[in-house]
């Protein structure tokens, strides 16, 4: 009889960004619940801690480090100071739709800065760090529908996430040898902090739900158990690859 797969974190560490609220959080709490020690990271101090104080009252494990990712030699520094490195979720992130003739540069700038940039640079610091601790790793950047389509008023969002589609294949390729993976999640619009103010727009929200075929807005739940599937020994044969989490959107 086949053994079960196991998705047990137990004994691990895993870094989660942009950790405070929507995605990240809730990637962190099903960690935790899964038995890693989770390093809630973002630059929202108040949320992460108030976060890892509702974990460990639970009794897991968990931890607050507030470090802004842009800050590309404060969160290197964050990630050689770490005793032990597993999992690592790439997903801070942002945008700032707006038709591609209107972009200015200083929309560019911040939308590529923090998804591109900065995701970049940690995702660097941490193959190194996991290198150097012989971690048999799993990194998750997480990216978007929107990396693999195209859609209007998203050029500059569209641009930074089919640029980690590419750095995810490109970086898996070299770090492969080392025992560690790296793939995508993306998802389709998840209800979060950062999409509210979209669906606002009662026509946009119509189109949205007309594009995803199974015809609701994604819940962070539903991210949760890809990301706990690639953190964990489940997933020990994928690396490169995308779980595109999109309710149908890019069948079509």
């Amino acid at each position: 009889m086949m053994t079960l797969p196991n998705f047990s974190l137990e004994g691990r560490l895993a870094l989660v960004t942009g950790a405070g609220r929507g995605i990240g959080k809730a990637i962190a709490e099903v960690y935790a619940q899964a038995g890693a020690e989770v390093v809630l990271c973002a630059r929202s101090v108040a949320e992460i801690e108030a976060v890892a104080a509702e974990l460990t009252a639970a009794g897991l494990k968990a931890r607050a480090v507030s470090c802004d990712v842009t800050d590309v030699a404060a969160f290197r520094s964050l990630v050689d100071g770490l005793e032990r490195l597993d999992i690592f979720v790439n997903n801070a992130g942002t945008n700032r739709p707006k038709p591609q003739m209107d972009v200015t540069e200083e929309d560019f700038d911040l939308v590529i800065g923090l998804n591109l940039r900065a995701a970049f640079f940690a995702l660097q610091a941490v193959t190194r760090r996991m290198k150097e601790l012989n971690s048999r790793g799993s990194i998750i950047n997480m990216s978007s529908q929107m990396g693999h389509v195209g859609a209007e008023n998203r050029s500059v969002y569209c641009a930074s996430k089919w640029a980690i589609e590419g750095l995810t294949k490109a970086t898996s390729i070299e770090v492969a040898p080392l025992g560690i993976r790296v793939n995508t999640i993306c998802p389709t619009f998840i209800e979060t902090p950062l999409t509210k103010p979209y669906f606002e727009d009662p026509a946009f929200g119509e189109h949205v739900r007309r594009m995803i075929k199974i015809g609701r807005v994604g819940q962070v739940d539903d991210i949760t158990g890809a990301a706990l599937y690639l953190a964990s020994d489940a997933s020990s044969l994928m690396t490169g690859s995308s779980m595109v989490l999109d309710g149908g959107w890019t069948a079509e």
